[in-house]
């Protein structure tokens, strides 16, 4: 998806008319989770039924009540007034009733529908953990969000109202076509000539109306996308001076999303007159044609069976008009619930790792004995011919002739091999795009090489289980992410185990102590909006932190300065000093200044290592690091 059109699937809400490519296939799937609330669904049908059968047969004592008590009332014929309570009373019990059922049925499918969605919120977010990097760099932040939110929120439309109408529909639909034959098989014809007219007038208005409507939501993505541009990019406006500029074009989409709306509300809008005025038409047909077979010379009808036929043909039109009105959303409600099946059928992340990571400690001999423990000492648990063998972690990783695509097309790498010893600091430094950040994803298995190998400790990387990989390795990345909660707990996301003390020593090795204590509530601060009320400058030291207290063996450093002033990067560069002794370290740079004491600086340049070596050899060799340093060229 392109960004532009991104942002207009955000802005319009993902609310865009759609329907789904295999809607057999998605109903499945949906009442996959429905069936899970058998009993309620039982129930939900039973009050539905109750409450049909009432509405039928409280109509249908309109026929008795007007035969057998009114007209002899009017005639003053000796009518029976008790037996007329009586016949009332039981009209207002079957009514009772019917309400009863109707309230029943709503509220258990209340909680049926909040239940399944319930499971499919918990079913997408589950999968979610275990789907590869490589989906969330394939799809935007916007487009699955909008699975959570707008998708999931058509499918409670149709599950709380749709499903239970449509049920309600057909069931007083046909009981009330049976009524009809019952009372007068020639005024069903009428009714049946009039439901054709009707599907006919219905299948048109909706032909028409869904174009409008499409153009309608085209618009509103269109208007909604770009006010949501202009409240990002605010800043930008007001230091060029564009104020007047944008409002003209806001203007301009306003003006014509103003006319596809009037379009589309105006097509809308006719739907539900037409059909009440053919309902009304078809009434007043029914109530002539009835007039006409009571004046015959043998009646074909009485005045009470044309009484409750003739509250039947408002039975009968009504539940068509409602499933006609029902339709788009039901239709956009199953192209939601595919793309929220979408979601969860996607590929998780495959792990074929059996190499596991554990805490270790020296017995008396020096031999590494597995322990519960905390100990600082780590080694990876190895299986080999059912024995377990522990190999103490150090550090040691190699790259050798590693060549990588994102796209299978494009090499982002090219028979890249480097190594890393056991606390050595290597540095990556090149343009943007040259492959520096790839080689990181590649370390924490993000992505998979399709040729050559990464080793870590002489294992292949792809022989370690992905989350024991991960454990031994610490990320800072450049764009900082910190959590709802206290500061406290945003740096104990490193390590959820971490004591109060070790959070705050991990605090001021990377100098952040200074600032957190000057906050508000110190280390209980609440952050919300990603740390919105923090510095750029303060979120990157939290996120340094956080690494500090994940202590882990290797540290992956990338842009982790970038938004840090030079005097705090200082200050970092000492407090880093300590946490990187003795670990293996690979840093990511553009400025040159902070890779001055690497031990090998690489340097990258369309997939390939063109320059190896330390800060002074790099120098004397007057290459592409000489000529960045001396600032002839600048890494963009």
């Amino acid at each position: 998806m392109a960004k532009n059109e991104t942002a207009r699937e955000i802005g319009r809400g993902g609310s865009k008319f759609r329907r789904p490519k295999n809607a057999g296939a998605a109903i499945a799937r949906v009442f996959k989770y429905v069936s899970e609330y058998k009993v309620r669904m039982v129930l939900v049908i039973i009050g539905i039924i109750v409450s049909a059968a009432a509405n039928i047969a409280g109509t249908y004592l309109l026929t008795p009540i007007i035969n057998n008590y009114i007209i002899p009332l009017i005639g003053k014929q000796n009518p029976d007034l008790s037996g007329l309570v009586r016949i009332l009373v039981l009209m207002g019990g079957i009514y009772l009733a019917g309400v009863i059922g109707m309230y029943m049925y709503q509220r258990i499918m209340v909680t049926v529908s909040t239940g399944t969605l319930l499971r499919l919120r918990e079913d997408m977010f589950k999968h979610m953990q275990k789907l590869p990097l490589k989906y969330f760099d394939a799809h935007t932040h916007g487009e699955i969000m909008s699975r959570y939110t707008n998708d999931i929120d058509a499918m409670r439309e149709m599950l709380s109202q749709g499903v239970p109408q449509l049920i309600n529909s057909v069931i007083r639909v046909t009981g009330v076509f049976i009524m009809m034959i019952v009372l007068s098989p020639l005024l069903t014809l009428l009714a049946l000539a009039m439901l054709g007219i009707m599907f006919l007038v219905v299948k048109l208005l909706m032909k028409k109306s869904s174009v409008f409507y499409k153009r309608r939501q085209k618009m509103l993505g269109e208007a909604n996308g770009y006010i949501e541009e202009m409240i990002e990019g605010q800043k930008v406006v007001k230091v060029f001076c564009h104020e007047d500029a944008v409002k003209e074009r806001f203007d301009n989409i306003n003006s014509r999303l103003c006319a596809a709306m009037a379009s589309a509300d105006t097509w809308a809008s006719i739907l539900m007159p037409i059909m009440n005025n053919l309902g009304h038409f078809h009434y007043a047909a029914t109530a002539v044609v009835g007039g006409v077979m009571l004046t015959a010379a043998n009646p074909a009808i009485s005045i009470g069976s044309l009484a409750s036929f003739l509250q039947y043909t408002r039975n009968f039109s009504m539940p068509i008009t409602q499933l006609s009105q029902q339709f788009n959303s039901a239709m956009s409600a199953l192209a939601g619930a595919e793309r929220i099946f979408e979601l969860i059928d996607a590929e998780c992340e495959v792990d074929e790792g059996s190499v596991t990571l554990t805490n270790v400690r020296r017995g008396d001999n020096g031999e590494l004995v597995e322990t519960a423990e905390r100990t600082g000492l780590w080694a990876w648990n190895m299986q080999e011919g059912g024995n377990v063998r522990l190999k103490e972690l150090k550090g040691d990783v190699r790259l050798e002739n590693v060549t990588f695509s994102y796209d299978g097309e494009k090499k982002v790498l090219k028979n890249v091999s480097l190594y890393a010893r056991p606390g050595q600091k290597i540095a990556f430094v090149g343009s943007t795009g040259a492959g520096k950040t790839t080689v990181t994803n590649l370390l924490n298995r993000f992505y998979d090489v399709q040729e050559g190998e990464i080793t870590y400790d002489g294992i292949p990387v792809k022989q370690i289980k992905k989350a024991d990989l991960r454990r031994s390795l610490a990320m800072v990345l450049q764009d900082t992410h910190l959590f709802t909660g206290t500061v406290m707990e945003n740096i104990r996301y490193g390590r959820l185990d971490a004591t109060d003390e070790e959070v705050i020593a991990a605090a001021k090795l990377a100098n952040a102590d200074f600032f957190i204590t000057h906050l508000p509530q110190g280390y209980n601060t609440l952050l919300t909006s990603d740390g919105a009320n923090l510095s750029q400058g303060q979120r990157q030291l939290l996120a340094i932190a956080r690494a500090a207290v994940a202590d882990p063996p290797v540290l992956i450093l990338d842009e982790a300065t970038s938004s840090i002033d030079t005097r705090t990067e200082a200050l970092i560069e000492k407090g880093m000093d300590g946490l990187m002794a003795g670990r293996t370290v690979f840093v990511i740079a553009h400025r040159l200044s902070t890779v001055r004491n690497a031990n090998a600086i690489m340097v990258l340049e369309n997939g390939e290592i063109i320059e190896r070596g330390d800060h002074d050899e790099l120098l004397r060799h007057r290459g592409k690091y000489y000529q960045l340093y001396m600032g002839m060229f600048e890494l963009s």
